[in-house]
């Protein structure tokens, strides 16, 4: 018989993140988004917790736990707060596991220590201004300088998450290098470190939401790296993106879960609350049945992910379940948001509001690390289609 509870183990990390959410995130967080500021001080406290070394194994600074577990904790602080989620998702599953899954034994020991500790953060250079889910447009192009022994990088990144933050020390960008014998281009993967000459970072982007997150556009003028700072083998690069990105997917369900989840934890509260005609609004039918439906939309989302993440670390295929996981999580946390706004009424559209944020940070959900456009045709493709 399949059984989702968790282990005792599994159990006390989403205790503990749960509690940090509520006591330490809860309390800060509508300043930060407010003010568009980056919350250092969840950040480092995070890192203490070793939430950024959840997945890792314990010789390259990590918990030596998997996935699952980062998982875990990314729907426990999104139940709170999506900015402090995706800044941990980005940095473990978009910053981190690309030099864990393909880096070579000295560039782990350079930059695993850091990263897997929370004391510094890295970043994922795949989206161009002119090109997102199709990474065979990006035109940011990568030159082997043979004279010097250096790669020489010209273009630009967009949406790129934990790129700007003082905490930032690399951003993996994913660059033409060339040309394939069958003419398509050659895509390759390299460390670009923060502050290597040439390499520059606009200023953060006015976003509706995930506003204390930090998202910015980088720009590579000739920018020169050693040849050593090529992250697994060269003409790779497509290949290596892709494998993140479908892991990527499975906790960004587990954010969108987290989301979800949140709208019925503050929808439940507010309709023991608030009172109407005399009486909980919580007491009418029209928004228990509301409630209802959001919790029912928040738990089948986390079957989704437990199971995609299941099969990940089962070593199975588990492409088309991530894809499900997250289309299924992305659609809930979105209508939950407007459920969840719709049982506060004018309190919800309030940026103060807890659900004002999930309301607003919801929608990227459906976008970010493949629109659900990409999720329905990966899973056409799974079924053969």
């Amino acid at each position: 018989m399949v059984d989702f509870r968790l282990s005792e183990e599994q159990e006390a990390l989403r205790t503990s993140v749960r509690d940090f959410a509520r006591e330490q995130v809860a309390p800060v967080i509508a300043e930060h988004y407010e003010h568009k500021t980056f919350p250092y001080d969840l950040i480092r406290q995070m890192g203490k917790m070793g939430l950024f070394g959840l997945p890792f194994a314990e010789e390259h600074g990590g918990m030596g736990g998997d996935y699952f577990a980062l998982c875990l904790a990314l729907e426990q602080l999104a139940r709170v707060d999506s900015s402090v989620a995706i800044t941990l998702e980005a940095a473990v599953s978009l910053g981190a596991m690309p030099i864990y899954r393909f880096g070579t034994p000295a560039q782990k020991a350079e930059w695993l220590p850091r990263l897997t500790s929370g004391e510094a953060l890295a970043a994922f250079g795949l989206t161009e201004p002119g090109t997102g889910s199709d990474a065979g447009g990006i035109t940011t192009r990568a030159v082997l300088d043979e004279s010097t022994g250096e790669w020489v990088i010209n273009g630009s990144k967009a949406f790129i998450t934990n790129s700007g933050t003082d905490l930032t020390c690399l951003v993996t960008v994913m660059a033409v290098t060339g040309r394939n014998p069958d003419g398509s281009k050659e895509l390759s993967t390299i460390i670009v470190p923060s502050g290597t000459p040439g390499f520059s970072v606009a200023p953060g982007y006015s976003k509706v939401g995930w506003c204390a997150s930090d998202t910015h556009e980088l720009a590579f003028d000739d920018v020169r790296v050693p040849a050593d700072n090529l992250l697994g083998e060269r003409g790779r690069g497509n290949a290596q993106f892709l494998r993140i990105l479908d892991e990527g997917r499975i906790a960004i369900a587990a954010l969108a879960t987290g989301l979800a989840q949140g709208c019925v934890d503050e929808s439940v509260k507010y309709a023991r609350e608030r009172t109407a005609f005399g009486r909980p609004i919580g007491n009418y039918q029209a928004v228990q049945f509301m409630i209802a439906d959001m919790e029912v939309r928040a738990h089948t989302a986390r079957l989704g992910y437990y199971d995609a993440a299941a099969r990940m670390l089962a070593g199975e295929d588990f492409k088309r379940y991530a894809a499900v996981a997250k289309l299924h999580a992305s659609n809930a946390a979105m209508d939950n948001a407007r459920y969840a706004t719709q049982v506060h009424g004018g309190y919800g559209f309030m940026n103060e509001s807890a659900v004002g944020r999930f309301y607003r940070d919801a929608k990227i959900l459906e976008v970010g690390e493949g629109t659900s456009e990409v999720q329905r045709m990966l899973i056409s493709r799974g079924l053969g289609l």
